[in-house]
């Protein structure tokens, strides 16, 4: 027997269909940002193409765009995302977002020590305006309360890919003799000391920011279920217990 949640149903549909374009467009403007990005680089001197793919915000801007598509699809063509949708989805917001942090820092120490950075569209793109518009995404999706609540095991799962990729970064920077960050090079930070200072500092962002989002998650999730879940005022009746007409004397 449907309940008070069938109603809502073609609302549902139709804010799933409009997060779905969204989501789509917002990869589309994350693959504008990285091709203007790699153009940008490219008129670098001691420009190397494995060292554009090997910064974090490429990869997590790849991810971003894979993980874009496959939940623009499944809000176009399914009622729910997967649970491991979720999952993925929250991961890369915060992947997304510790990048234009970390840029925003890198940006903010280099104008204090008088060193020039350049900010051009494509970065303004890739480490700020997709970094948020990825957030409101994220958080619609959340208010509609159609796919299962992201669990708390999201926070673990976070650190896999950081990790993997700070272990391939420093492998590769001792051995190349560059590193994508100032903060991974022990020659700028005083040593092994003050890189790993600043990888706990950075692990604990991704840490904070993913164990936010996902109470926040199941914060809306469970104020929109509360609403959606809400029963019905039952329809009115007429009172059968209408007052009586009295004729008037006259016709008596």
């Amino acid at each position: 027997m449907p309940g008070p949640r069938s109603r809502s149903a073609p609302g549902e549909v139709r804010a799933r269909r409009v997060l779905g374009v969204f989501r789509l467009l917002v990869a589309v403007l994350e693959v504008v940002a990285l091709v203007g990005n790699f153009q940008y680089v490219l008129g670098f001197r001691f420009f190397a193409t494995v060292n554009f793919f090997s910064y974090f915000t490429v990869q997590s801007a790849f991810a971003a765009v894979i993980t874009l598509i496959v939940a623009g699809v499944y809000a176009l063509a399914a009622p729910r995302d997967p649970p491991w949708l979720g999952i993925v989805r929250t991961m890369v917001t915060v992947y997304v977002l510790v990048s234009g942090i970390v840029f925003g820092i890198i940006v903010a120490q280099a104008s204090t020590r008088d060193y020039r950075v350049d900010v051009p569209w494509s970065d303004t793109l890739l480490h700020f305006v997709v970094p948020a518009l990825a957030v409101v995404a994220w958080t619609a999706d959340s208010i509609i309360a159609v796919n299962p609540r992201v669990p708390w095991t999201t926070v673990g799962w976070v650190l896999v890919y950081p990790s993997i990729w700070l272990a391939y970064t420093l492998a590769r920077g001792a051995d190349v003799g560059w590193y994508p960050y100032f903060f991974l090079d022990d020659a700028q930070v005083g040593g092994a000391v003050g890189v790993a200072f600043y990888c706990a500092l950075v692990l604990a962002i991704f840490v904070g920011l993913t164990a936010g989002l996902v109470a926040i998650n199941r914060l809306l999730w469970r104020q929109a279920r509360r609403v959606r879940d809400r029963p019905a005022p039952p329809p009115r009746t007429a009172d059968r217990r209408a007052p009586r007409v009295v004729e008037p004397a006259s016709r008596r």
